[in-house]
């Protein structure tokens, strides 16, 4: 009776929060996230909160949250660009033309090494881009706000100028893929492969995070408090999956998909549409950039330099080529954003890519990331993406007109800034 009393008195007497170390940024913007789709269902009759809906919320999230993880570098180290926008436009209609006009003339209509040479092209163009401003910005010493605006003017006018304004359609099969759709997800037995692999692995990490700290003889959680992060991040990727697979194909893409493969169909086969791809893109730079930022030494310098500028020049790091570094690799994700944004629409016009500079910044400021730079963190930018995303999709599901949806999400943003500035100045957290 003792043993079970002490540990009862151990549990009850201190916060449940406090034993499990929960981030409370990441409560807090979860917590938003929730009363928001609640808020929306209850307004929609229960038709915002279905599988249907979620799908396509993910996939219309995937192309900003992308670019929002790189913003987070740009940010934290105290820049800013505006050029975002206007650049997944420019290389989304470059791309287009290539897969329009030019590739199939060089390897014929449907050739695979049409949508291979598109998706690098979008990424080297970007990184290319990126590096460019990035080195006006770093060793010709331009303030980033007026290189990127410029970029914001010139790449908007460098898409009109690649094809005199015309849109670009249809895009390779392959390509579009890449856009989601009921052709461009990963199917209910891949999908549950997915889910199972990553709860495995999210498990297997928790673990190997606690073993290492005991190892170097750090204060961990009580096993209890371990086992419980790991079952609800097991569960929270497990009823992702669950619910992107209770989405049945539709009959008309049934009909187009069993066609395309040569067969006929009677309304005998049902499929489910299970994760998209634009996701599966989402999840691997979110990953990616995570190891980025938290184990190389790449991360540490962008946030030492965001932090403390002076102190990082003074101990030797080249912060003008970091600079050149940090928006290479910010164009290179909205390369992959351009592949993503173009893809879904299976077209390109000139309006691609409007406004998406203001959605990156404010997922990225929404999800936590200091505009003093210094602090940001990459899945803090994706759960940003995603709170704002489901206001736009919710308020355009009850009916809200585009500019009051605008003027809710530019309120949403500075009540996100000033909740940050209270919290950082109560808990003393730089």
């Amino acid at each position: 009776m003792v043993p079970r009393l002490k540990i009862f008195q151990c549990v009850s007497g201190r916060s449940i929060f406090r034993t499990l170390e929960l981030d409370l940024r990441l409560l807090g913007m979860i917590g938003a996230f929730v009363v928001i789709c609640l808020v929306f269902n209850i307004a929609t009759d229960g038709r915002f909160l279905t599988p249907r809906n979620l799908f396509n919320l993910s996939v219309q999230t995937a192309s900003v949250a992308v670019m929002a993880t790189g913003m987070v570098f740009v940010i934290v180290t105290r820049h800013i660009d505006l050029s975002v926008g206007s650049m997944l436009g420019f290389i989304g209609m470059t791309v287009a033309f290539l897969q329009v006009q030019i590739l199939p003339d060089i390897f014929g209509f449907g050739h695979s090494a049409i949508w291979i040479i598109a998706t690098l092209a979008a990424i080297l163009m970007g990184a290319c881009l990126g590096a460019a401003q990035g080195w006006i910005i770093g060793y010709l010493t331009v303030p980033a706000f007026i290189v990127t605006l410029g970029g914001f003017l010139v790449y908007r006018g460098a898409m009109w100028w690649v094809t005199k304004g015309q849109t670009q359609a249809p895009l390779d099969d392959r390509f579009r893929l890449m856009g989601g759709g009921a052709e461009g997800t990963l199917g209910e037995t891949l999908s549950w492969g997915l889910g199972g692999c990553a709860a495995v692995a999210a498990v297997l990490l928790i673990l190997n995070s606690r073993r290492r700290k005991i190892g170097h003889g750090f204060k961990v959680k009580p096993v209890w408090a371990e086992g419980i992060l790991a079952a609800m991040t097991a569960g929270i990727i497990i009823g992702f999956v669950w619910i992107m697979n209770s989405y049945p194909v539709p009959d008309g893409a049934m009909r187009r998909i069993m066609t395309a493969q040569g067969l006929e169909w009677n309304g005998d086969i049902a499929w489910n549409h299970g994760v998209a791809i634009p996701v599966v893109i989402l999840i691997v730079v979110t990953i990616a950039m995570t190891i980025l930022a938290s184990r190389t030494r790449f991360g540490r310098y962008v946030y030492a330099t965001g932090g403390n500028p002076e102190a990082t020049k003074l101990s030797g790091i080249n912060t003008r080529l970091l600079t050149v570094k940090v928006f290479a690799l910010m164009g290179a994700l909205t390369g992959i954003s351009a592949v993503i944004a173009s893809a879904r629409l299976n077209a390109v016009d000139v309006g691609l890519g409007t406004l998406d500079e203001l959605r990156v910044i404010a997922a990225a400021v929404i999800g936590g990331t200091a505009l003093s730079g210094g602090f940001g963190t990459i899945y803090g930018a994706v759960i940003g993406a995603l709170i704002m995303q489901t206001l736009i999709s919710g308020m355009a599901s009850v009916g809200v007109d585009a500019p009051l949806q605008s003027i809710a999400v530019g309120l949403v943003l500075v009540l996100a800034v000033w909740i940050d500035i209270v919290y950082r100045r109560k808990t003393g957290v730089s």
